[in-house]
This record gives C-alpha cells, sequence and structure tokens, in this order.
C-alpha cells in the first residue's frame, strides 16, 4: 500500500437524504438515527424552521425541517418524510429530510470547497460538494444547519 493509496483512502462516509429533489450528504459519524417520523408536534412561537418535537423511543427530539432551513419549497401535508438523529450538545435533533438515500463513502480528499456561486444560504450551511458522475453533492455542516442564530431567529 503506498501513502498516496493512503491519501485517497474512501474514510469519509456521509449518509445521504433528499430534500425536494435534491440530494445533500451527512457527515455518518454525527447521524446517530436514521427514522420515519411517526408524529410531530408542532411547537407554538418557534422559529419556522423548527417544525415541532417527535418522541424517539421516548426522548425527546426537536425536527427541523431541512426543506425550510435551505429555503427549498414547502412541505405539503402527506410528503414522506425522513429523520436524521444528529445530538449536539446532549440535545437530539431530527433533521427532516423526504427520503434517505444511500450511506457513501468517499476520499476526504473528495470533498471541494463550496462553489463560489452557490446560493448564500446554502453556502453559510455547507461543508463542502463531493462530485457525482450526474452532478454535486451538497455535504451540510450540521452544526450550521442546527444553529439557527445565525439567522436572527433565536434557536
Amino acid at each position: 500500500m503506498t501513502s498516496e493509496y493512503q491519501a485517497d483512502a474512501l474514510t469519509n462516509g456521509l449518509v445521504t437524504v433528499a430534500v425536494a429533489g435534491q440530494f445533500f450528504g451527512v457527515p455518518l459519524p454525527r447521524v446517530k438515527h436514521v427514522f420515519v417520523p411517526d408524529r410531530v408536534s408542532p411547537v407554538p412561537l418557534a422559529p419556522a424552521e423548527v417544525m415541532g418535537l417527535l418522541n424517539l423511543r421516548g426522548r425527546i427530539v426537536t425536527a427541523l425541517d431541512l426543506r425550510t432551513r435551505l429555503g427549498l419549497p414547502l412541505r405539503v401535508p402527506g410528503d414522506p418524510m425522513v429523520a436524521l438523529g444528529v445530538e449536539k450538545g446532549g440535545e437530539m435533533f431530527g433533521l427532516i429530510g423526504d427520503k434517505a438515500g444511500e450511506a457513501m463513502w468517499t476520499a476526504e480528499s473528495g470533498i471541494e470547497p463550496a462553489p463560489a456561486n452557490l446560493d448564500a444560504r446554502w453556502a453559510r450551511l455547507c461543508a463542502g460538494v463531493y462530485r457525482l458522475d450526474g452532478g454535486l453533492l451538497t455535504v451540510l455542516d450540521v452544526d450550521r444547519v442546527l444553529d439557527l442564530n445565525h439567522c436572527g431567529v433565536a434557536a
């Protein structure tokens, strides 16, 4: 095994999730659960990105709607949902997308900086992009996705 081979080893795991027809990657080490929410309870006066609260095996999870967070068309009742469970500061969050994709492994060197012309909202939430055969996979920075303060909205 050469050092060049080691540098390109596929060590960067991503869980993909579809949101309004776009696929996004979430770093695998951050994803604790992938589940279909049974019921989301709205939270009065919560920021628009907070879809509500849900129960994951007795644990209360704050559900963040990735469509709203990314400025994509709003979800309509009956749209399929999947949640990627991530933790921050001991609190569990569910990143709500439309459907889970596959887990994939990439080389760390394969993640490129976000293009300069990326939408400003996406650029704030993006950790980089990965080239796929048919396009780009936007890799989300989970900490930035969970930080609602930079939008001028209290979390």
